[in-house]
Formats: C-alpha cells, structure tokens, sequence
C-alpha cells in the first residue's frame, strides 16, 4: 500500500447535533484505509440534503444509525471527489494518482477513506467540483427513475426539478426518452427549461394536480403534497416515487407519508412506492458514460472553501441553490 507521510490533516468537525454553529475547522489525524478501502485527496466534496440531516440530527430515527448524543463519525461530508493516495491491500480497481469520485463519509476533510465499490473513475470531462456533486444525488435521481419503471415515451413530472435531485432526474428521464413536465419555483423556470425539459409549471401561480394532465410517472422530491394530489396528476396505472418530505416533523420526519403511500398503494391500481438510496460503483460508472456523451451534466450553482463550509449549510437551507453546492480549497 502505497502512503504518503501526512499523519494529519485540516477537517470541518462537529462535536455535537445542531445548526451550522456546530461545525468547526480543526486539525486531526488522518484516516487510514482498511484492506478494501481508498484513501482519498479530497479536491472537492459535495452538499447534500443527507448531510444536513446528519449535521442537526433530524429526523431523529436517523440517531440510530448516525448516534444518539452527536454522530459517531464527527466529520460531516459524504459526496467526493478527488485523487487516490494510498490503497488497501485487497483493493483491485484503483491505483495510487488515478482520479476518482464517489461516496466517502468524512468528506469535508484533505482526505477521506472510501470503500472501493462506492467509487469510480471520475468523468473525464468534469473538473473535481463538478464530479463532487454528482453521486449521491444523481444516483438518488437514477434509483428513483429506476424503481418507477421508466419508459420511452412516457409522460414524467418531477416535483422539485430545479433542486440537487431533480436537477439529475430531469436529465436522466430525458436521456431514458420520457416527455418531462418540472415543477420549480418562478426564478428557477429558467434552469429547469436548460436542463432538457419539455414543460415547466411554477407552483407558486399553478398546481400541477388541478390542470388536467395526468403522467405516467411521478417523482416526487421537493415537497409534501398530499397523497390524493399526486394521485389526481396520475394516469389511472401511474407510479408515485416519493423521495422527499423535508418539512415532515415528529420522530421520523416527513417518512410517515412514505409508509402511508405504500399502504395505500396495496387497494388501488396506481402505485404509490418509495426507496431506500444506496451509492453504488457499478452505477457511478453507467453514469460517467451518460456525463462524458454529454447526456447528463452537474448544474453548479456555487462553490465554498473548506473553511466556509457552515455558511454552505445555510445557502442549502434558504432553498435558493439551482442545482448542486460543492466544497473545495482541501487540496492544492
């Protein structure tokens, strides 16, 4: 395995639960990849809505998995990108300098350490923050497409297009050759248009369940409209994928709409489902091949240094992001 001798390194690291104040940039040791594992040189790192739940420790079933007094892994970051310091002994698909992206828990950080099939050479075409931004909410965006079925000529409206997972959804649903309808908010019409789709409704003027269209495939991200309204929008055999709820309170947040919508989905003949994320190598590397024939690419809307991480955190939160927030400034 070959290492460098940089024993530490500069992190953003939370102590405890709670809002942005929580995270602090401090010097700690770096980590060492195990046998299947990649250490990597982070250059950039990208902002999902995941790290923020684990940051303020919402909803609070997430405790089970993360811990219940503040999270066991104290550097925040999940979305990498970056080049390959050292490997593990049983590593196979990766060498020393070859550059990569992926999913590595403790992202915000100089290094980070990876297993090797949450990994996958990093698209050609992209820089390092526009690769940073692209696996976990692009994949987000492929499971949910995938596990609604999508089909050629399908009808589509995703709900939430302007955000980090419909941003991609809008894309892929296009590139699976679906006629696509989003659903954003006025300023962001523009950028849901650039990203390929064929028709926009702005919500805060129209309700996407009162004009009369029904789709064959619903993506639901962005919101919490009642199950009866994407219902109404549906063909009488549609499919629901519900993959948000931000706004859901109590234990597990906007989840129990999730669980109602899958009862619901056993006495009618449309299906109202749900899934559970995963990053996948195998499934980076089907989307590199969509980014580097130029059929998806990341919609950036900006940039923070290390050291800015927490005001990162508060840009996500006012909901005015076009796409994708990514970190660098980790790595020369």
């Amino acid at each position: 395995m070959a290492s460098t001798t940089t024993t530490t390194m500069r992190a953003i690291v939370q102590d405890r639960y709670g809002d942005a104040d929580v995270l602090q940039v401090r010097q700690i040791a770096r980590p060492e990849p195990a046998a299947t594992d990649v250490l990597v040189r982070v250059h950039a790192a990208g902002l999902d809505r995941g790290t923020w739940h684990v940051m303020t420790g919402t909803p609070y079933l997430l405790r089970l998995a993360f811990g219940f007094r503040g999270p066991r892994n104290p550097v925040p970051g999940r979305d990498v990108a970056g080049t390959v310091e050292a490997v593990g002994s049983g590593v196979t698909k990766f060498a020393v300098g070859d550059e990569v992206y992926g999913e590595a828990p403790g992202s915000f950080a100089e290094y980070a350490v990876a297993r090797e099939d949450k990994l996958a050479h990093k698209p050609a075409n992209l820089a390092f923050e526009e690769a940073a931004v692209v696996p976990i909410s692009a994949l987000t965006a492929l499971d949910a497409l995938t596990t609604g079925r999508v089909e050629a000529g399908q009808h589509v409206l995703v709900i939430g297009a302007s955000g980090g997972v419909g941003s991609f959804a809008v894309q892929l649903a296009k590139a699976f050759g679906a006629e696509v309808t989003g659903v954003a908010s006025t300023s962001k019409l523009d950028l849901v248009r650039a990203l390929g789709a064929d028709h926009v409704i702005d919500y805060t003027r129209d309700d996407f369940a009162a004009s009369g269209d029904r789709y064959d495939l619903i993506i639901d991200i962005a919101g919490n409209p009642a199950l009866s309204r994407l219902r109404r929008a549906l063909t009488p055999t549609g499919t629901v994928v519900i993959t948000g709820g931000e706004d859901g309170g109590g234990p597990s947040g906007g989840m129990n709409r999730q669980f109602r919508a899958l009862a619901l989905s056993l006495f009618v003949r449309q299906r109202l489902t749900f899934f559970v994320g995963n990053v996948r190598g195998s499934e980076l590397v089907r989307l590199t091949a969509l980014i580097e024939t130029g059929k998806v690419t990341p919609s950036l809307d900006r940039t923070y240094p290390l050291d800015q991480v927490p005001d990162a955190m508060r840009h996500l939160t006012t909901g005015k992001a076009r796409g994708k927030i990514a970190i660098t400034g980790m790595s020369a």
